[in-house]
């Protein structure tokens, strides 16, 4: 098989994961496969950078120097550990040091400037990445594999220049891509690629955004016509509830891509929803995997939706830490363009959406956003929206969780909503709001924080989620 694999943080945190994740990757390469990996910094390392950029910013020079100091120890520590092989510890040795003085060099020029530009805080967010491939890369080695290790932009992932969220040229990444790593998989050699990081057309780093290494995996592995782009991280795959609430819940062997991207918005541990994009387009399966469970087969995601008789729900998810607004006003009635202005607000004001209902009266629009954003949602419609004769009132409530109820199945099945809504009320929870799209993909509704376990329960236990075969 042509198989590209990600591993996570969780993947790598320290000497032991990764010794497993390097033995994971020898296996599959004494079987024959041609192998690309893409690789995430290690646990926590970027959170760290992140955390150093802004003390760098606020001129804390003697942070900056026992950080770089500690993230280098840390990484060295591992090369001990995991390397036998003096010459190769040596080496790698040098390359680390050496990054550590760039990476200390970088801080203490924005201490200097007192400034944090987008720019910079990609290029400092970078040398995560950069200090796991260099440090995998020669523990494979020392293991007698042949291997190569890049940056995003050594191997063509050209993006645009929205730092921190940039958006790949995915025609011209992919030509580069293939043209870069084809050759050297027909040589037997393993490219290592970090994840999250890629460049602009000038050479300038960028980072992906959220899911980024996710990304990086699936244009390589779109790039290169990949067999399957495997996800490893430190669960065994999409689950049909969260088993810290559902104790019975089950692993999902196959989901659609559809699916899999309604769960993925909905709190599921999964992929971004972007990151799915490339292999959608190219029809290349996704499987999330556990690195710490490896014969384990985990969810492969595909293009076609495979409904069994009675599969009609897949999973149940829950987001925590939401916060309902309802725009209220007998004005609103008739009034075209109020929903335009509302959401106008929140879209200048970067809040994210999650859902949206309005009743047929036109008299109100609810929506649910991220609960740390509510403060700022609230004042903003205020002061744009009361007092001019349209909006009466501007409502909130702190205290609900979203719950949503996944499956191809749902489409064209009757009474599915009735079944929903009926273990819910039995359950004695209360329904405060519900939107459905056109897919019929998914169910979502809100309820009152006090009440999202004992719904998800419900409804797990309704559809026998953890019986059914899969």
């Amino acid at each position: 098989m042509k198989i590209v694999m990600k591993f996570g943080g969780a993947s790598v945190a320290d000497s032991d994961s990764i010794k497993q994740v390097a033995g994971i990757i020898a296996d599959y390469a004494k079987q024959k496969n041609q192998i690309v990996v893409v690789v995430s910094a290690l646990k926590d390392v970027t959170n760290q950078l992140l955390e150093a950029s802004e003390k760098a910013r606020e001129g804390n020079k003697s942070y900056i120097e026992r950080f770089v100091k500690d993230l280098m120890e840390r990484h060295l520590t591992i090369v001990q550990k995991a390397i036998k092989d003096k010459f190769i510890q040596r080496e790698v040795t040098l390359k680390i040091s050496a990054m550590s003085d760039e990476l200390e060099k970088a801080l203490t020029g924005i201490a200097h400037l007192g400034d944090l530009s987008p720019r910079s805080k990609d290029y400092i967010l970078s040398f995560g990445e950069r200090f796991s491939v260099r440090l995998l890369c020669n523990i494979l080695r020392g293991m007698g594999l042949n291997t190569e290790c890049f940056a995003g932009k050594e191997v063509g992932i050209v993006t645009d220049s929205n730092f921190g969220e940039a958006r790949p040229l995915l025609k011209l990444s992919k030509h580069q891509v293939k043209e870069k790593i084809e050759p050297l998989l027909e040589k037997r050699i393993i490219p290592l690629i970090t994840g999250y990081i890629a460049a602009t057309q000038d050479g300038i780093v960028t980072t992906l955004g959220r899911g980024g290494s996710d990304y990086t995996a699936t244009i390589v592995g779109a790039a290169i016509e990949a067999d399957e782009v495997w996800i490893w991280t430190d669960v065994d795959g999409l689950m049909t509830a969260d088993p810290k609430i559902v104790s019975s819940a089950k692993v999902i062997p196959t989901i659609s891509f559809a699916e899999a991207i309604e769960m993925a918005v909905f709190g599921a541990k999964a992929m971004h929803p972007r990151a799915l994009e490339p292999a959608m387009e190219e029809e290349i399966p996704v499987r999330i995997r556990n690195a710490f469970n490896p014969k384990n087969t985990g969810t492969l995601i595909v293009s076609q939706k495979r409904i069994k008789p009675h599969d009609i729900v897949k999973a149940v998810t829950l987001i925590k830490d939401a916060a309902l607004i309802t725009v209220s006003g007998a004005g609103m009635v008739g009034t075209p363009g109020t929903a335009a202005k509302v959401f106008d607000i929140m879209g200048r004001n970067n809040i994210n959406i999650l859902m949206i209902s309005q009743s047929v009266s036109e008299a109100n629009i609810s929506f649910a956003i991220q609960r740390s954003q509510l403060d700022k949602a609230v004042s903003s419609l205020e002061i744009a929206l009361l007092g001019k004769g349209v909006v009466q009132d501007v409502s909130a409530e702190d205290d609900v969780c979203i719950i949503a109820v996944v499956g191809a199945g749902m489409k064209g099945t009757r009474g599915v909503a009735s079944r929903v809504f009926g273990a819910v009320a039995n359950a004695g929870v209360n329904v405060r709001m519900i939107a459905q799209g056109g897919s019929e993909l998914n169910i979502s509704f809100i309820v009152k924080e006090t009440g999202g376990k004992k719904a998800v329960q419900a409804i797990h236990e309704e559809f026998k989620l953890d019986k059914l075969e899969r």
